[in-house]
């Protein structure tokens, strides 16, 4: 295996959804410049799900147009238009137009579509580009997309995004009869006081461009650069769907660790019916499984739980908030360097960890919605344990899905195209569920970070 290669999958892996989680981290900064005010993540939600008719229609021409569409020229389309579009950013987000007599930050809200568009077609391109190289890459390329998350993650800790003290409400000074006799007495309310940014969101904006700047040449050399040529496949996996024949020398036992194989034995797989699905590895029945899984999955950890994470931790105060976000996104490139070396393809197995991982997701949303007052919130044993079932809740789900990713891709290149059109479809249906519930309803409540009074 090539290190330059292991590196270059990453760094494009990284430009997948970097705009983005960029976006969502910079939020305390931008929305008390905007019109919009905390209405902005309600509009970013329905904006991301309006994006999704980039990866419906790459899947359709997949669907009805097999082999015609080729991802390089899209990629290239796609990157390039998010380069352009987080620069802009960078000099147009505080614009705002007026629309039916009232102001909206028209410039912010066509940018983020347009990086939404990029990022949620960049799941059914980027993966099947993937099919292009051997197969131990495909781990490498998940641990850059969860980098993605990471990464703007821990520059916007540097910069000081969201960090709060809390200071008294309300002075008032009490004078004697000399100077030097005089007393404060504060009301006791205590006010959360965001300090400012180390460097501007403009900055942050210009970092973004330039990561997918670093997309962009990454994906270029992987396209050209001598040394990766050799750890692409054979071309047999981009003509469509190959007959019986060249799908066993595109898939010769040579280029194929035991490691990578579906743990199923001989035995079971000649008695079980096999489907039409890609190699045909797998029944019917399985590829169902495997697919509500990957639905359920993505539903969870890209939608449904994100949308509560700040009504579950902030209760145990500021801290806890951050270290859950941070640790979170730290447990998603960890958990594909684990299933890189321990790769278990197996399909109990991996319900087992579905179920484990759905667990703790209901635990966060327990606690989000007893929110302000969640189980063992003035104890520091709380903060340390809605810090572990985050970590635990990404880093189990994060192995799930690569391993299903890894799975699809030994099914050829049609299966992937599938793969990312699920995972969207997962993140659009957890979304569409938790935004009346979330934005509409309000069946959650905020814990104050300095004034939360909960019994004890």
């Amino acid at each position: 295996m090539s290190l330059l290669t292991h590196v270059l999958a990453c760094l494009f892996g990284m430009g997948s959804w970097v705009a983005i989680n960029g976006m969502w981290v910079e939020l305390p900064l931008v929305v008390p410049e905007i019109p919009e005010g905390w209405y902005l993540p309600s509009y970013l939600t329905v904006l991301i799900q309006m994006a999704n008719i980039g990866p419906l229609f790459i899947t359709l021409m997949h669907r009805f147009h097999p082999g015609v569409l080729d991802e390089r020229p899209v990629i290239y389309c796609i990157v390039g238009l998010g380069i352009v579009a987080t620069f802009l950013l960078a000099f147009f987000w505080r614009q705002t137009m007026a629309i039916g007599g009232s102001l909206h930050s028209v410039p912010l809200l066509v940018l983020t579509f347009l990086l939404s568009v990029v990022d949620c077609t960049s799941s059914v391109t980027f993966l099947p580009f993937m099919m292009r190289l051997r197969p131990q890459y495909l781990t490498t390329y998940f641990a850059g997309e969860g980098l993605s998350g990471l990464v703007p993650a821990l520059v916007a800790l540097i910069q000081g995004v969201g960090v709060v003290h809390c200071q008294n409400a309300t002075l008032t000074v009490v004078a004697n009869q000399t100077a030097d006799n005089a007393t404060v007495v504060g009301s006791g309310e205590l006010q959360a006081i965001y300090q400012p940014a180390l460097f501007s969101a403009e900055v942050f904006f210009v970092f973004l461009s330039v990561m997918m700047v670093v997309c962009l040449v990454a994906f270029i050399l992987l396209n050209h650069h001598p040394s990766v040529a050799h750890e692409r496949n054979n071309d047999l996996y981009f003509s469509g769907d190959p007959t019986p024949g060249k799908r066993e020398q595109g898939l010769s036992l040579q280029d194929q660790t035991q490691e990578q194989k579906p743990m199923i034995s001989p035995q079971v797989s000649t008695r079980k019916a096999k489907s039409s699905f890609g190699m045909g590895t797998y029944s019917n029945l399985e590829v169902v499984f495997i697919f509500v899984v990957l639905a359920w999955v993505n539903a969870l950890t890209n939608a449904i739980l994100p949308s509560v994470q700040s009504y579950s931790c902030l209760p145990y105060g500021n801290k806890a908030y951050h270290l859950a976000a941070t640790l979170a996104a730290v447990a998603n490139p960890v958990a594909c360097f684990i299933a890189m070396f321990l790769p278990v393809r197996s399909l109990y197995f991996m319900g087992f960890l579905t179920m484990f991982g759905t667990g703790f997701g209901a635990y966060i949303m327990a606690m989000a919605a007893l929110s302000p007052c969640p189980l063992l919130v003035h104890s520091a044993s709380g903060t340390a344990v809605i810090v572990l079932v985050w970590v635990l809740f990404v880093l189990s789900l994060s192995y799930v899905k690569v391993t299903i990713g890894v799975i699809l891709r030994d099914e050829g290149h049609s299966a992937l195209v599938w793969c990312g059109a699920v995972v969207q479809l997962g993140s659009m249906l957890g979304a569409v569920s938790m935004f009346p519930l979330v934005s509409v309803y309000g069946l959650f409540r905020s814990g104050d970070a300095c004034n939360t009074k909960c019994p004890m």
